[in-house]
C-alpha cells in the first residue's frame, strides 16, 4: 500500500468537498458521486495539450487530486474507483460499449464504469463520474425498472446476445435511449489501455476532435469547447462566445477550477460532450 494513500485520500475528499463518510453505504455513495460529478470535471484537455494519459493509480490520484484536474472515462472513474476502495466500498472495473447516434455500438473498452457494492445490503450499484451527461445518482444492476434520477428516468435492461455469446450484458438507457452496453465481467485498470490509446489518437473518436471541459452544476451543466461557453439550466440552453484566448483561460479556472499556461489546439468543430 502506498504509504501516502491516506492523506492523499484525505485531500481527494477535500477536493470535491465530502467529508470521510461513517459507512460505506448507499447514502454515501450517493452524496460521493454527486460531489464529484459536481466538482471535477469530465475533460480531454490532456490529448489536445499533448500531455500523457497514464492508467495508472498514483498518476490518477495526482492528476485529480494534486493538480485539480479532471479527464475522461478512465480517469475519473479510475480515480474514483481508489477513492471508493479507501472508504471501504466494494468496487469492480466494468468495460462498455458506447451505442452511437447511427446505433452502432462503439469499440471494445470504450468506456469505464463501477460495480460498487456497500454494506447495507443494497445494491449492487452502477456509479459512473465519467460520462459526459449521465445520471445523478447511481443506478440499482439488479433493478430492470425505470429508475427515477434528477436527468431523467434510467433503464438496466439484458442485451441481446451477440455472436452466439451471452455474457450477460446489460444496455443502460435514458428515456428509452440506448446509452451503453455494459459487461458485467471484472476487469483491471490495464485492460482500457488500448481504448484510452484509441481515443487519444483516432480521428475516429470525438476526443481528438476538439478540446472539452465539462461539469454538472445544481441546475444542469456547464459546458467549455473551444471558445464557446455553453450553460444548461434545465431545458433551457445558453451559449456564450469568448472572443480572447485570455478569456478562455480565464473560463477554464473559474468554471472548472483548471489553471491552464496555453489553450488546447481545437481541431474540430461541434458542441455535444462526448461520451466515454
Amino acid at each position: 500500500m502506498d504509504p501516502d494513500l491516506p492523506q492523499t485520500i484525505d485531500a481527494y475528499l477535500e477536493r470535491i468537498g465530502a467529508t470521510r463518510p461513517a459507512r460505506p453505504d448507499a447514502t454515501a455513495l450517493r452524496e460521493l458521486q454527486l460531489r464529484h460529478l459536481t466538482t471535477v470535471p469530465f475533460e480531454n484537455l490532456s490529448i489536445h495539450l499533448g500531455e500523457d494519459i497514464v492508467l495508472e493509480e498514483k498518476a490518477l490520484l495526482d492528476k485529480i487530486v494534486a493538480d485539480r484536474r479532471g479527464g475522461f472515462c478512465y480517469e475519473v472513474n479510475g480515480a474514483f474507483a481508489v477513492l471508493l476502495r479507501a472508504l471501504g466500498f466494494r468496487v469492480t472495473l466494468l468495460q462498455a460499449r458506447v451505442h452511437g447516434d447511427d446505433g452502432r455500438l462503439g469499440i471494445p473498452y470504450d468506456h469505464m464504469a463501477l460495480r460498487v457494492e456497500t454494506d447495507d445490503g443494497t445494491g449492487p450499484w452502477l456509479a459512473d463520474v465519467g460520462f459526459g451527461d449521465h445520471a445523478q445518482h447511481p443506478l440499482a444492476l439488479d433493478d430492470h425498472t425505470d429508475q427515477e434520477d434528477p436527468r431523467g428516468t434510467f433503464r438496466i435492461a439484458q442485451a441481446p446476445a451477440e455472436g452466439g455469446e451471452d455474457h450477460g450484458d446489460v444496455d443502460v438507457l435514458r428515456g428509452g435511449a440506448p446509452q451503453f452496453r455494459l459487461d458485467p465481467r471484472p476487469r483491471a485498470l490495464d485492460d482500457f489501455r488500448v481504448g484510452a490509446w484509441y481515443h487519444r489518437t483516432s480521428p475516429d473518436s470525438g476526443f481528438t476532435r476538439s478540446p472539452v471541459c465539462s461539469r454538472f452544476t445544481t441546475t444542469g451543466r456547464i459546458t467549455l469547447k473551444g471558445h464557446r461557453l455553453l450553460t444548461t439550466v434545465g431545458e433551457e440552453r445558453h451559449e456564450t462566445q469568448l472572443e480572447s484566448d485570455q478569456e478562455v483561460l480565464a473560463a477554464y479556472r473559474e468554471h472548472f477550477g483548471v489553471r491552464l499556461d496555453r489553450l488546447p489546439s481545437e481541431r474540430g468543430a461541434g458542441v455535444s460532450v462526448p461520451n466515454g
